[in-house]
């Protein structure tokens, strides 16, 4: 626990300012502990042994005038400690969210997106709740704690002893029971990150269900995470719960001690009961922060169970980082190579001894069956995924010899999933290219065929779109991620079945803003439809991972079996009235 504790404590560094603030206050605060259980022995000698009225009437006023300065020093250290704690919060979600953003593809396709938003969420959170009580309670209580003992030392060692001898017995219980803790809420965390990864994939999925009437069967699923959930938590809260009574419980030898052994003395006349209750005044404040000292160790536990699974979240190692030396190429001409390149996800085999060409201004287009690897070729270029054997070059240099800054910079993707935000349509236009004026983003959305629809809207180019655009149609979506890419104005191009998905009238309408997109750039087509690609430059057919046909249409379907069959297949389909789609 201990790296993890001072790795979390290192986020305070930049607000040493409020630290001090709060330390020196807690210091006024604890040390006012130790004064007022010293005070109560001659005050109270005062009062009954000397008969001195006027201490007894100042008394009121004292106290009134102590909790006062007490209340605001209080105040002060409180607003301070939480200021910071909430400052090192933020910093820690910060550096989470972009570590987490930054890394490769390979990262996404083994975490679920619910389990990453719940270490965003739950697990900060906890931590969070750990870090307000390690900081706030560390000055405060340590503070009291110390000068309350002085003041019970000074007094009375003898007593001392045996109301401290029981304090360290409190140390193992609460450690034994403190582990018990942290693996409790660690194990609770994982199950509520399984939670809200249900939560996230039915919410999106919610059309699926309702179409197929799965609403009940989710429901009986979300119910068995919730109930294992709550298995979980309910260890958690045992455990919790447990801690301050077996505390209390040791406490209590020692102060039945003390009250035996001090009361023997009151009466054998060796202590005055005027020293007897000053005694017993610091020794029931002394256990008050010993007590809080506990409860903030058994917090503590409960966030390190976080906090170790944020650490390990933040410091996943990402497979995709620039080569030392790597350079920025500026822009490139276009041209991309792949020369004999296999790839896999781990050890299974995608792609086996993949040689091509695209030279500048050409088309590309990839087809085949289902599962061939057309889309994972592709997902090579702008490096989300790394070869594992060969290379791929632009204008003649390995890609990993490029920073992955300047790498993608050079390509622009339109994929079948258009991936829109819940922001103004400008804003998701200017994606491709931060800060550009709004006269190019309208030029890049006439181009793409999306102006006129666009100012239809009742803001315009400022009308927020929703969540994921979909207050738009399908067509429209795909024509401002066409803009997008317009706006980047990239060399290189890779259309991934950009439109699969879309009816007829609308793919014409996408079809003309892809061919406006293609101009003067190397461009991969991922082709669902062959009829998209009829003009590519290079055709290059995949199955099983590799290259089993390449040439232009009209010399495929002359000489290849694959290409000519899937063509076969796709307008055989066309003249009995089916939508024409190849397995691709």
């Amino acid at each position: 626990m201990k790296p993890t504790l001072l790795r979390t404590l290192s986020f305070f560094k930049p607000y040493w300012g409020l630290l001090l603030i709060s330390a020196l206050c807690s210091a006024v605060v604890g040390g006012m502990d130790g004064a007022f259980a010293y005070l109560v022995e001659p005050v109270l000698k005062k009062i009954f042994a000397g008969k001195d009225t006027g201490i007894f009437l100042l008394v009121p006023v004292g106290i009134i005038a102590l909790f006062l300065i007490r209340g605001i020093t209080r105040f002060t250290y409180d607003t301070a400690i939480k200021l910071a704690g909430q400052k090192a919060i933020q910093d820690i979600r910060n550096t989470l969210y972009a570590s987490t953003i930054r890394q490769d593809m390979a990262f996404y396709n083994r975490q679920a997106t619910g389990e990453l938003m719940s270490r965003m969420t739950n697990d900060i959170s906890q931590m969070q709740e750990g870090i307000g009580q390690v900081v706030s309670g560390l000055f405060r209580d340590t503070i009291s704690a110390v000068s309350l003992l002085g003041v019970i030392f000074y007094r009375n060692w003898e007593l001392a002893i045996i109301s401290f001898v029981v304090i360290p017995a409190t140390a193992y219980p609460a450690q034994l029971i403190g582990k018990k803790i942290k693996n409790a809420s660690g194990r609770s965390l994982n199950v509520m990150g399984g939670l809200t990864a249900t939560l996230q994939e039915t919410f999106s999925g919610v059309k699926v269900i309702k179409a197929f009437g799965l609403e009940n069967q989710i429901i009986s699923r979300f119910r068995a995470t919730n109930l294992e959930y709550f298995h979980q938590i309910r260890r958690f809260i045992k455990y919790e719960s447990l801690a301050m009574p077996v505390s209390e419980t040791i406490i209590s030898l020692g102060v039945a001690g003390v009250i035996y052994f001090g009361g023997s003395q009151v009466m054998s006349g060796r202590m005055t009961a005027s020293e007897f209750f000053s005694f017993i005044a610091a020794m029931v404040m002394v256990f008050t922060p010993i007590k809080k000292l506990q409860g903030s160790y058994n917090v503590v536990q409960r966030s390190a169970g976080a906090a170790e699974r944020v650490f390990n979240l933040m410091d996943e190692r990402r497979a995709i980082v620039d080569r030392p030396g790597a350079v920025d190429i500026g822009r490139s001409s276009g041209r991309v190579e792949f020369r004999n390149v296999s790839f896999g996800y781990g050890a299974e085999p995608i792609l086996q001894d993949i040689s091509l060409i695209a030279e500048s201004n050409r088309m590309i287009a990839l087809v085949g069956p289902s599962g061939g690897g057309k889309s994972t070729l592709a997902s090579l270029i702008p490096r989300f995924y790394d070869v594992s054997e060969g290379a791929i070059l632009i204008d003649g240099r390995d890609i990993r010899d490029v920073t992955v800054a300047s790498l993608v910079s050079q390509i622009a993707l339109v994929d079948q999933e258009t991936t829109l935000f819940n922001e103004s349509i400008a804003d998701n236009i200017r994606y491709g290219r931060p800060g550009a004026p709004l006269e190019e983003v309208v030029e890049a959305a006439r181009a793409a065929f999306a102006h006129d629809f666009i100012e239809q809207l009742p803001d315009g180019y400022g009308t927020n779109i929703g969540d994921r655009g979909l207050r738009l149609s399908g067509g429209q979506r795909q024509r401002i991620c066409i803009a997008r890419a317009l706006l980047k104005n990239a060399p290189v191009l890779i259309l991934d079945e950009a439109t699969s998905a879309l009816d007829t009238e609308s793919e014409q309408m996408v079809q003309k803003a892809l061919d406006n997109l293609m101009v003067n750039r190397t461009t991969f087509v991922i082709a669902h439809r062959l009829s998209t690609i009829l003009h590519a430059d290079t055709i290059i057919v995949l199955e099983k991972g590799r290259i089993v046909e390449r040439g232009s249409h009209e010399d495929l379907l002359k000489n290849s079996s694959l290409y000519s069959r899937l063509h076969a297949l796709q307008f055989s389909d066309r003249t009995t009235g089916d939508d024409p789609s190849a397995e691709s």
